[in-house]
């Protein structure tokens, strides 16, 4: 209610409590699962997707990955230019020349006319008014090791951006399943808090009622408006937190409305210890995982892990390819110390008139060639030498790149390993906290109810339940989103049946 004073208009207590309490109320109305369009028959949400399909789209529809597959059918091109050099070449050429003022030369006159004076000098006419003249060249290589390093070279490029696609598969793969976790995650909050919510206003009216009727002070009642107007920054902190995921999520699929959005699952009911008791759709998300981790995973276990990480990972088989690729480079310079041997062959046509031209019309004359052509590299100012100690140079550092690699990949296999197993037991800890909060709930409440507990205890109670909820789907969280990242850490990411093609 409104107080009217002499000052601006305020809220009196109980009234002011009120207010919040229905404000609270009216914010969840707004996120329920169904809205009272939908009752009356507004068109339905589309049903919620699974991990897998959620995979699907992502690799269907990323950026990324169109970006990376642009790159190897650029690769693909690159080995088929290679591979030319392989063959022969052919080039035919034709040429057409009209002489406007055909050249004139001076010649001695004795040249025609043995009579003539010495010192005479008659003007000769060089050309016709039209010449024409073609010419088939043909070269083909006999000798060249450079050509055949350099297709290797082509080769291993290929290789190179066909892993460096399935890498990126990996990373989007990856980034897509953290993303599905972190909405189910802020779903989760969001329910707890709605729970809360209704927990908290159903225990504030009987409270108020029971202080209507004298069990209990004004001070039970304000501590539960406070704690009820307290929950409202935490709704709009978790729906946020669902818009947000879901953008993301939007943009990894490549989808313009984000909103409509939903996917399945819930943590807080996923069971990692027994799978026959999950919902299907936990199901699809327990099941979606690469590398298997035994609980008691020791020495062996995960030495076997750090094996598959060196033999599917794809940033150490990238490394791999690329010092092969830099050894390949530094043997084509190399190469270029070596003689060059080919063949070659020359067909020519020429024929010129005067008057109107005619196309190839007499008289005409042909000229054929054929022979072989050694070239021998003797100097060339050192560019040569200088390029072979850049490639040596980047070989070099490809070697430490990929020795570090593979001792990174190690470091964050082990590391993997043991958030997963420090999230998996930390679920089943915070279960039982679950079970045993709820536990404490029930009593505090009936307690409360029949007057012999105290309203600090049941606010304690549920703030507990609410906190050892959200506990539990922290953990579930972390250990699902450990297992996405220890499947890219060993290369054994699930890709929803899609290639990297």
């Amino acid at each position: 209610m409104i107080e009217e004073g002499n000052g601006p208009a305020r809220w009196n207590g109980l009234g002011r409590w009120g207010w919040i309490a229905t404000e609270v109320m009216l914010v969840l109305a707004s996120v329920g699962p169904v809205t009272a369009q939908q009752r009356e028959g507004a068109a339905p949400s589309p049903a919620p997707m699974t991990l897998e399909e959620v995979v699907g789209n992502v690799i269907d529809g990323s950026r990324r990955l169109a970006a990376a597959r642009a790159s190897l059918d650029e690769a693909n091109e690159l080995v088929t230019e290679a591979w030319g050099n392989l063959y022969p070449s052919v080039d035919v050429s034709m040429n057409y020349t009209r002489n406007v003022s055909p050249a004139v030369n001076f010649v001695p006159a004795s040249f025609f006319d043995p009579e003539a004076s010495a010192d005479e000098q008659i003007a000769v006419q060089f050309g016709a008014d039209n010449a024409w003249d073609g010419l088939v060249d043909v070269q083909q290589a006999l000798f060249r090791p450079a050509i055949f390093l350099g297709v290797g070279a082509a080769n291993r490029f290929e290789s190179l951006q066909e892993e460096i696609v399935r890498g990126q598969v990996h990373d989007v793969v990856t980034e897509a399943r953290v993303a599905y976790l972190d909405l189910l995650l802020a779903q989760e909050q969001l329910r707890l808090t709605e729970n809360s919510v209704s927990r908290v206003s159903e225990t504030l009216e009987e409270t108020r009622a029971m202080n209507e009727a004298g069990l209990s002070s004004d001070y039970d009642v304000l501590r539960l408006e406070v704690e009820l107007a307290n929950l409202e920054p935490n709704l709009l902190r978790a729906e946020n937190a669902i818009r947000q995921t879901k953008r993301r999520l939007a943009v990894l699929m490549n989808l313009e409305v984000a909103d409509d959005l939903t996917v399945a699952g819930e943590l807080a009911s996923m069971s990692l210890d027994e799978p026959s008791a999950n919902s299907e759709a936990n199901l699809s998300v327990l099941r979606f995982s690469g590398q298997e981790v035994p609980v008691d995973a020791g020495g062996e276990a995960v030495q076997e892990l750090v094996g598959t990480a060196m033999a599917s990972r794809s940033d150490v088989q990238q490394a791999d390819l690329t010092e092969s690729l830099r050894h390949t480079e530094m043997r084509v310079e190399q190469m270029e110390y070596l003689p060059e041997v080919s063949l070659f062959g020359t067909y020519q046509v020429n024929a010129s008139q005067n008057g109107d031209p005619r196309f190839f019309g007499s008289p005409r004359a042909y000229s054929r060639r054929v022979g072989v052509q050694v070239t021998l590299p003797v100097f060339n100012g050192f560019q040569r030498e200088s390029r072979i100690d850049q490639k040596r140079a980047a070989l070099r550092a490809a070697q430490s790149q990929a020795s570090l690699l593979r001792d990174e990949a190690e470091i964050e296999v082990r590391d993997v390993v043991d958030q997963v197993h420090e999230a998996r037991a930390r679920a089943g800890g915070q279960r039982r906290a679950v079970v045993q909060a709820e536990r404490g709930f029930e009593i505090a409440s009936a307690q409360y109810v029949e007057g012999i507990g105290s309203q600090l205890e049941l606010t304690d109670a549920e703030l507990a339940l609410r906190q050892s909820e959200f506990n539990y789907a922290q953990a579930v969280y972390d250990y699902l989103s450990a297992r996405a990242r220890l499947d890219r850490a060993t290369g054994n990411v699930p890709t929803a049946g899609r290639g990297a093609r």
